[in-house]
């Protein structure tokens, strides 16, 4: 049995910004329609998305860009998104209000408890992780969300043949992702040398990872399957 509340220390930190006269007005207008309120019961994915069909999570989707992409080039998909940060939940929603896109929801809370209480055993087909806050400092390493019992959770709610994303421009990062995910027993690595995968061509570049290949950053893509 998976125990209740898998860390006590957040991974991630509240910057919350300030929302914009048109976050604010999306936040408004269109959470009845799109955004997906927390409580402790389980989502039925069939009634939010009004059907039944190949459904992704991602967790932390920042200003949303990427996956507003992703769920337009894939309108057959339902997409999924968590993101603690209100100003990003805005600028998500306001894309879809500026759009004909149906085939997200939102959801604007913090994705563990999200995973754990609201999310079935067995019920979606592919999660993401892109771009985790790295906590770089060693002595912080300990907050990063790719640990043991993290992904128990994401193996949990996958379907037999669900898939991992992962993707991260920070090398010390992407090492320790390899190592627990290789040595957690829990996914197949799709890569074809056990380590990583390049780009999928269905994950965009975002803002951020191009504003860090200016600066000469890498990014690490990682594929993993359900075991």
């Amino acid at each position: 049995m998976i125990q209740k509340h898998i860390r006590t220390i957040r991974s991630f930190v509240k910057r919350e910004g300030r929302l914009t006269a048109g976050q604010q007005h999306a936040i408004d207008t269109q959470w009845a329609e799109f955004g997906v309120d927390y409580a402790a019961a389980l989502l039925n994915l069939t009634d939010i998305f009004k059907r039944n069909a190949h459904t992704v999570l991602e967790i932390g989707f920042g200003n949303g860009e990427s996956l507003f992409e992703m769920a337009q080039a894939s309108p057959e998909k339902n997409f999924l998104g968590i993101e603690v940060h209100r100003p990003g939940v805005g600028h998500l929603l306001r894309l879809i209000e500026n759009s004909k896109c149906q085939n997200i929801r939102v959801s604007n809370h913090d994705a563990i408890d999200v995973l754990q209480d609201q999310i079935a055993d067995a019920s979606i087909d592919r999660l993401q992780l892109f771009f985790p806050d790295p906590w770089h400092k060693k002595k912080h390493n300990k907050r990063r969300i790719v640990q043991e019992k993290f992904l128990i959770e994401v193996a949990r709610v996958l379907k037999p043949t669900g898939t991992f994303h992962l993707a991260t421009d920070w090398e010390h990062y992407a090492k320790q992702m390899l190592q627990t995910l290789n040595d957690s027993g829990l996914f197949t690595n799709l890569s074809a040398d056990n380590t990583y995968v390049p780009k999928p061509q269905e994950r965009p570049t975002t803002k951020f990872e191009k504003r860090g290949q200016r600066l000469g950053h890498s990014v690490w893509d990682l594929l993993f399957q359900k075991a």
